[in-house]
């Protein structure tokens, strides 16, 4: 669906579910195709229209960061400035590592048997989707969620998996991404200190770094960030997921 796999996995003795992720800049509907290999060899091909509900603008948007439909805010010059080449070109290249991540989290099984945790519970001073606009001028979508935060404040692991990247990028400053495996990565961005290293396997609730105030920011916070595969995602929607989602699955490891 949207270009990645779906995988499927038991929920009862009679029904299967999975994850599968929603573009933020989708249409009206996405199709879904699922091949349905039977014991015979032959395999059928199934397809879904899923009906995707709309969201303002955020043109149209008229909210303030407190997770409105759109965020207005007047900052420093520097900040809307057009890039350089190179500095275009570095972002690229952080972005493409951000996405490659999340394209090999395919490859492996679910690493987690518990609901996803936030990564902070302070206030959310703006949600996933919601229109920038620097000094009147639209900038972008925010694809991730902040949390207020003052520097030095602990961060956690939302759920169990391996530490694939950690690193400063020129957007996210210092930053942490964790491979939870079944194509599920989150991100967290602008920290302070990161207090794990790539290869760690962490567990729900594990500090992982502490809020900051690096890369392209106005002030310190935590911005938590979502990957189905390469699609961005609300990772608020991971904390909806019940205690039945993959619980057949416990124990699995990465292959």
């Amino acid at each position: 669906m949207a270009g990645e796999p779906l995988h499927f996995l038991p929920a009862t003795s009679t029904a299967w579910h999975a994850l599968g992720a929603v573009p933020v800049d989708a249409s009206d509907s996405l199709v879904a195709t699922v091949f349905l290999e039977r014991l015979s060899g032959a395999v059928d091909t199934v397809g879904m229209k899923l009906k995707v509900p709309h969201e303002p603008t955020p043109a149209a948007a008229g909210g303030r960061g407190g997770g409105g439909a759109g965020s207005r805010l007047a900052v420093d010059r520097r900040f809307t400035r057009p890039l350089d080449s190179e500095t275009e070109a570095r972002i690229e290249r952080e972005n493409e590592r951000a996405r490659d991540v999340g394209r090999r989290s395919h490859e492996s099984g679910p690493m987690w048997t518990l609901p996803f945790l936030r990564p902070r519970m302070s206030t959310i001073t703006s949600r996933f989707g919601s229109g920038r606009v620097f000094n009147g001028r639209l900038a972008s979508r925010h694809l991730g969620v902040d949390f207020r935060g003052r520097v030095g404040e602990p961060v956690q692991a939302t759920n169990r998996g391996v530490v694939v990247i950690v690193d400063s990028f020129f957007l996210a400053g210092n930053v942490v991404y964790i491979d939870h495996g079944a194509g599920v990565v989150t991100g967290y961005f602008h920290l302070s200190e990161q207090r794990v290293a790539v290869g760690d396997t962490v567990e729900r609730g594990q500090e992982i770094g502490l809020v900051g105030s690096t890369g392209r920011v106005t002030g310190p916070h935590l911005h938590w960030a979502a990957r189905y595969g390469t699609i961005s995602v609300d990772p608020l929607d991971l904390t909806t997921l019940g205690d039945g989602w993959y619980a057949a699955r416990a124990g699995s490891s990465r292959r």
